[in-house]
């Protein structure tokens, strides 16, 4: 042959195929003739291509190096040197990366979906945790198969239309030759094997949908709107493949004292005039049962008393938030004339009958704030 491939394409006689390959791609995408219209360019294309399509070729390869003709058994170099065996695939690889490769057969096994379930807790359960017994809905390994998709005593078979590659090929012709294109098999929908006697317990899809009880902890410190993911527990994916996840999504309940903030705890206690003025003790409940605090004389309204460490278990650490009780004074609205009597004297032995009032910084009345804004203050 007048034409020396391995010069053309700059590699070595004992050159690996993985060597020959990437020779071509880098000439290819320099070359092409959308890279560069030249028409010098254009022929040195094709006597790189022709060059490749023997040297890729095995037999193509050994008979050229034996001095024979490559192109003698009828596969001819075509128009312009671009013959069947025309490499469209590495053209494609050399602008596109392996996009025109050969995909192969894909797995029936594929990874299941996750699936998410709400789970409603009290306050107790959340602030230091539970066990629950959970009933899902999901799909499960076909225990009949085992994930095959195949009645017993049987296999899927081959396909007889891809052999196996899960891909069926078309030559077609182009404006650079006869170009060779793949599309997934549509016998087997690119499996590369039929199932011809499914499963009659899943129908050949390798699972199975049932329900099913699983135990679940709930650590301490969960609130509303935290997920707890259980790896593994969602559902199994077609053919046997592997299960999604499990994802507990906590609804808190709300409690009818107290107003949960963090891991902290809120609530409000009202006591009359007469014990913030003069002190007294309570009972309150709390998370852990009730408690006696002590109400100190002349509490006033809106003054919290703290009960540290009586909140709710903080999430994967140690140590409780704490209790916040807030104090709401009761005013009576009805004395009766005894009372009544009574209150007189005490704002006398006061001097409160007629108390002038006190405004403090940011407690102005309306007429003192409409003053002070039409005296830009």
């Amino acid at each position: 042959m007048a034409q020396d491939y391995y010069a053309t394409l700059g590699v070595r006689r004992d050159a690996s195929q993985e060597e020959i390959k990437k020779a071509y791609r880098r000439l290819a995408r320099a070359l092409h003739p959308d890279v560069n219209p030249d028409p010098e360019t254009q022929e040195r294309f094709k006597e790189v291509t022709q060059a490749y399509e023997v040297l890729s070729d095995t037999s193509k390869r050994q008979m050229y190096d034996l001095g024979g003709d490559p192109f003698s058994s009828g596969a001819g170099a075509g128009a312009g040197g671009f013959g069947a065996g025309f490499p469209f695939s590495d053209i494609m690889d050399a602008f596109f990366g392996s996009a025109g490769g050969s995909r192969g057969p894909r797995s029936r096994a594929r990874r299941g979906r996750n699936a998410t379930i709400r789970v409603e807790l009290d306050l107790a359960e959340s602030g230091f945790g539970t066990t629950r017994e959970l009933v899902v809905d999901t799909a499960v390994l076909c225990e009949v198969c085992q994930g095959s998709g195949a009645a017993a005593g049987t296999h899927p078979d081959t396909c007889d239309m891809c052999h196996g590659r899960g891909e069926v090929s078309q030559v077609t012709r182009s404006f650079l030759g006869q170009v060779m294109t793949s599309r997934p098999c549509p016998q087997c929908g690119g499996f590369g094997s039929v199932i011809r006697h499914p499963c009659m317990e899943c129908s050949g899809e390798g699972r199975v949908r049932t329900r099913r009880t699983i135990k679940v902890r709930i650590p301490a410190g969960v609130e509303d709107g935290t997920h707890i993911q259980l790896a593994g527990e969602g559902e199994v994916g077609p053919g046997g493949g592997p299960a999604g996840d499990l994802f507990l999504e906590i609804v808190e309940r709300p409690h009818q004292i107290f107003e949960r903030r963090g891991d902290d705890l809120h609530c409000t206690v009202q006591i009359p005039m007469t014990a913030a003025a003069l002190g007294t003790s309570l009972t309150v409940e709390t998370l852990d049962g009730a408690e006696e605090i002590d109400v100190r004389p002349g509490t006033q309204a809106g003054q919290v008393i703290p009960l540290y460490g009586r909140g709710v278990q903080r999430l994967n650490e140690t140590g409780r938030g704490d209790l916040l009780i807030h104090v709401t004074v009761e005013t009576p609205t009805k004395l009766d004339p005894q009372q009544e009597e009574l209150l007189k004297e005490l704002s006398k032995l006061r001097g409160e009958e007629r108390p002038p009032g006190k405004f403090t910084p940011g407690q102005q009345g309306f007429f003192s704030r409409l003053r002070d804004a039409f005296n830009g203050r």
